[in-house]
C-alpha cells in the first residue's frame, strides 16, 4: 500500500537531533575504508567505478551510485569528499559506487567552437548529456554484475552533488521521458531512489512534464544557491536549468509523491552536505524501499552546515575563474 500524505515536518524535525552528532563526525578519518576499482566502459579513455563495501551489509542488499561534483570541468570519484560519502553511508550497511564520467568543459576544442554566449546553453547540453551516459553504463555495468557485488539491481539509489546531482536528475528525467541518452540502461530498470544535492534539470520546453513517473525524488537544494540556481536559468529561447523549486512544481503539477528540503538563506555549500545529512537521507531511503512514497515539503537551518567558498559564488565566476 501506497501512503501520501503532504508536509509532514515532524519527521524533519525529529531527526534534527540526531543530524548533530553525524555532522561533527562528518570528517573523523577513515584510513579502514577501501575500495575495489573496476573499468566499466571504454569512451576516449577507459572511465572506472570504485565500490565500496560496508562491513555489515544492509538485508536488502541496497546500493548507492554516487557522482561527484566540479562543475563538468573538475572534480573526482575518489577525492575527499566522495570518500566521506562513501565513509557515512558504508557505515549504515550500503554498498557505495563512484564513478567516473566524462567532463566536458575540458574538452577545449568543443568548449572553443561554443564559447559565445549564445552558444554556452548548448555546450552545457552537451556535457550533461555525456554524463547521463556514462552514468547509464555505469548502472548497466553495476546491474550486470550485481552477483559479483552482492546488491540487489532494483535496490540502487542515485545521488551526487552540484554536477553529479544534475546528473542524475536529468538521467532520471531522460528515462522517464524515453530519451536515447539513457539507452544504456537495463530495460524496465528504474532507480530505487534519487537523491540530488544541488541539482536541477537542462530542459528546452518552458516546463518540465514526466511522461511517465520518476523514481522517488529527494531534493536538497539551498534558496540563495547562484551556481545551480534554486529556480531557474538561463537564456530566452534556450534549454533552461530546473533547479529544485521547478522540479517540485512540476511534480507537484502532476501529482508525484516526492521530498523537497529547502535551506532558507543557504547557497552552494548544500551541494556538500551529504555526510552531514546521513539520518534524512537514509529516512527517506527506508520510507522509499518499504514502498511509503510520502511527499514532505520542510524547510531546515543546520547550524553545522557552514559557508564555504561555492556559498555566494555565481555561475559566472564559477567558470571565468573571476574569484
Amino acid at each position: 500500500m501506497r501512503y501520501y500524505y503532504r508536509h509532514i515536518l515532524t519527521i524533519v524535525m525529529c531527526i534534527l537531533m540526531s543530524l548533530t552528532a553525524s555532522a561533527q563526525n562528518a570528517f573523523r578519518p577513515n584510513a579502514w575504508l577501501k575500495s575495489d576499482t573496476y573499468a566499466y566502459v571504454e569512451r576516449d579513455s577507459t572511465l572506472y567505478l570504485d565500490v565500496y563495501r560496508p562491513e555489515t551489509p544492509r538485508a536488502d542488499k541496497a546500493a548507492v551510485i554516487s557522482l561527484f561534483g566540479g562543475g563538468f570541468f573538475a572534480g573526482a570519484r575518489d577525492n575527499r569528499q566522495m570518500k566521506d560519502v562513501a565513509r557515512v553511508l558504508t557505515e549504515r550497511g550500503f554498498t557505495v559506487i563512484s564513478i567516473d564520467y566524462r567532463l566536458g568543459f575540458r574538452d577545449k576544442e568543443m568548449v572553443a567552437q561554443n564559447s559565445s554566449v549564445f552558444k554556452l546553453t548548448g555546450l552545457f547540453n552537451w556535457c550533461i548529456d555525456i554524463a547521463v551516459e556514462d552514468c547509464a553504463a555505469a548502472i548497466s555495468w553495476v546491474c550486470a554484475n550485481s552477483e559479483m557485488l552482492d546488491i540487489d539491481p532494483d535496490r540502487i539509489i542515485l545521488t551526487g552533488n552540484s554536477a553529479g546531482a544534475v546528473t542524475v536528475l536529468q538521467l532520471d528525467y531522460y528515462r522517464a521521458n524515453s530519451q536515447p541518452e539513457v539507452s544504456a540502461l537495463p530495460g524496465g530498470w528504474k532507480p530505487a531512489a534519487v537523491v540530488p544535492y544541488s541539482g536541477g534539470i537542462m530542459c528546452r520546453k518552458r516546463e518540465l512534464r514526466y511522461a511517465s513517473d520518476p523514481a522517488p525524488t529527494m531534493l536538497m537544494h539551498g534558496t540563495k544557491d547562484k551556481i545551480v540556481n534554486y529556480k531557474s536559468f538561463g537564456l530566452p529561447l534556450s534549454n533552461k536549468m530546473f533547479g529544485a523549486k521547478k522540479v517540485d512544481k512540476a511534480m507537484d503539477r502532476q501529482d508525484i509523491p516526492h521530498w523537497i528540503i529547502r535551506f532558507d538563506g543557504n547557497g552552494h555549500e548544500v551541494a556538500s552536505w551529504l555526510p552531514g545529512s546521513v539520518d534524512l537521507f537514509c529516512l527517506f531511503v527506508d520510507y522509499t524501499l518499504s514502498d511509503r512514497i510520502t511527499t514532505v515539503d520542510a524547510t531546515m537551518n543546520d547550524s553545522f552546515l557552514k559557508a564555504n567558498r561555492w556559498t555566494d559564488m555565481s555561475l559566472f565566476e564559477l567558470y571565468s575563474g573571476r574569484r
